[in-house]
């Protein structure tokens, strides 16, 4: 019985979709969950890391570029409200090639439960998001996806601490596409932003692939008053070096191979972060710095120290010390094999029928009445399934018992109960086992109480009958359990349905009234809302009906076989007991 019910329950809620999960706006036509998870079985991210730019990778095989706008114009991404629009950053955006790159700003990145999140798409009149340097947070100073070919990388913040030399693009990269180091280093701006005060805080963080391990090639270089911040790899060892204190060694990287560098300071010491996780920490707290910096190379010509031979992607900066959760996030989700993000079925908004504007026009009391009967038909519905299946159950249990019974005629009537013919699953479902099982055992009181069994008397098997009677009785009363509520929904669910249409009227004049004004427009929107409510009503009634008159012809049915096995059977004893004949091989037992 619970199992059906959750089966209707089930079935009742894909066939109300505006008590479902609501739609954000009705101009966008699909949507796609997006999940996001930091726990052991996602991300592992192994803390909570805040607010996180999180990388969205679309592909042919997780998204069907032809229900959106070729630029990506109609991207949204809601939050798992549904009402909450969340920022978003399209680094690339290819639907030939079936690629796509988005940068979404999650609020709150845990390693907690998994959230969700809704990807909106299809709408060929939507404008193009406006609030996309809002998806890094104002702590970021710096980004580079380097996704422009041939060109001083642009700041995707709304700081536009753009590059000011051209970077030879780079195509598959970690993500899209990124530049290639080795000459001229790619020197950035010396902007207000990007000041570091003494012992300030700050970040970096990059991809980056060496093309060969050499010694004290230079990635990030900040140099001013005799201070010096810089960031490296010597012989495949990365290390961060601040006023001629370097790090000592730590975890290597391999050469030809993309690997994640962060290095942030708190004020008092400066961490290293090879893949996400800590590697080495030098206790130093950073100098004021506010000249020009360099990438993959140095400030001054003379320092000894080699440029990067090799690749950078993904630069950015920070005027904080980013916690390890988020740098563990960035790690982990702008890796290729990224387990953070899990996208599921996409989902497409149907269009509003005639039907569709009925169900939008329908007030609160109008949907408590279809709630209603909605809880009605799910009995309803739950009681003829369950009745139906136990009528069948009980007629095919009994057709297999009457068979057996016959199978023993001219042997002594206890016989079929001693000879262990029956199935377990027979007697449980047979109406006419317990009654045969009543009988033998009224038979066997009466010899174990001294009545010659030999000549059974007229009043004895009157007194058998009865006691068959009784169990048939009760049968009956089994099979009509919970038949009422069936009969209740046929006449009870149409005076349901109509008393909300009244109510309905009622408020649609009422209305009508007030506004001062009366029209078809006006009126005809809440009156057909009324209506469905006696439609609804008659829906749920008419279906009950029919079930209540199949089950009814079912109840009956097994009733005309006990009735008919019970004369059978108090035939059959009068004929082999009731002449005076000696039972041949009866043998009463206890």
């Amino acid at each position: 019985m619970r199992r059906i019910l959750f089966l209707m329950l089930a079935l009742a809620s894909t066939l109300l979709p505006g008590l479902a999960h609501a739609w954000w706006q009705p101009d966008w036509a699909y949507r796609k969950p997006i999940t996001i998870d930091g726990g052991p079985k996602g991300g592992a991210i192994g803390g909570d890391a805040g607010r996180t730019p999180v990388l969205v990778r679309l592909h042919t095989g997780n998204f069907n570029f032809q229900d959106v706008n070729e630029s990506g114009n109609d991207l949204r991404f809601v939050g798992a409200d549904d009402k909450t629009v969340l920022n978003y950053q399209i680094e690339q955006f290819d639907p030939l090639l079936g690629i796509a790159l988005v940068w979404v700003d999650v609020p709150a990145l845990s390693a907690g439960a998994p959230q969700q999140l809704w990807m909106y798409y299809g709408n060929p009149k939507a404008p193009a998001y406006g609030n996309g340097q809002r998806t890094f947070d104002s702590d970021y100073t710096l980004v580079y996806h380097f996704a422009e070919a041939n060109v001083p990388p642009r700041d995707t913040t709304a700081y536009g601490n753009h590059g000011q030399t051209a970077v030879v693009s780079v195509d598959g990269t970690v993500i899209g596409k990124g530049a290639k180091l080795g000459g001229a280093p790619l020197m950035l701006p010396a902007t207000p932003s990007l000041e570091v005060a003494a012992g300030g805080k700050f970040t970096f963080s990059a991809w980056v692939r060496p093309d060969k391990l050499g010694a004290n090639q230079l990635i990030y270089a900040r140099r001013g008053n005799g201070a010096e911040l810089l960031i490296g790899v010597d012989a495949g060892v990365p290390f961060v070096q601040v006023n001629g204190k370097r790090s000592s060694p730590g975890q290597p990287i391999q050469a030809g191979q993309w690997s994640y560098i962060a290095v942030k300071s708190d004020g008092q010491n400066v961490a290293l972060l090879v893949g996400g996780h800590p590697s080495v920490s030098l206790p130093a707290a950073l100098p004021a710095l506010n000249t020009s910096a360099a990438i993959g190379g140095d400030t001054e010509a003379s320092s000894g120290l080699e440029p990067f031979s090799g690749a950078i992607d993904e630069l950015r900066l920070s005027r904080v010390a980013r916690p390890d959760a988020l740098l563990l996030a960035d790690a982990v989700t702008q890796g290729g094999d990224s387990h953070l993000v899990a996208f599921g079925t996409d989902e497409k908004q149907a269009g509003k029928s005639h039907f569709g504007f009925i169900l939008s026009a329908m007030p609160l009391d109008a949907w408590i009445v279809v709630i209603v009967l909605g809880l009605m038909m799910i009995l309803s519905w739950a009681i003829m399934i369950s009745k139906g299946r136990f009528y069948a159950a009980t007629s095919q249990a009994n057709a297999i018992f009457m068979k057996l019974f016959h199978e023993t005629a001219g042997a002594p009537l206890d016989q079929l109960g001693r000879s262990n013919k029956v199935p377990e699953q027979i007697k449980q479902d047979s109406s006419l086992w317990r009654l045969y099982d009543v009988a033998v055992d009224e038979m066997r009181r009466r010899h174990d109480r001294g009545y010659d069994m030999t000549a059974v008397s007229a009043a004895t098997i009157d007194a058998i009958r009865a006691a068959m009677d009784g169990v048939m009785v009760r049968e009956n009363e089994r099979m009509a359990k919970r038949m009422i509520w069936l009969s209740t929904t046929i006449e009870g669910a149409p005076y349901v349905g109509l008393f909300g249409t009244v109510i309905g009227i009622m408020l649609v004049f009422v209305v009508a009234a007030m506004a001062g004004a009366v029209d078809i427009n006006s009126v005809a929107p809440g009156m057909a809302a009324a209506l469905l409510c006696t439609a609804a009503g008659l829906g749920v009634a008419i279906p009950a009906l029919f079930g209540y008159n199949w089950l009814g012809s079912r109840a009956d049915a097994i009733g005309a076989d006990m009735a008919v096995f019970v004369d059978e059977f108090a035939t059959r004893l009068a004929e082999e007991q009731g002449d005076g004949r000696h039972l041949r091989a009866v043998q009463l037992q206890a």
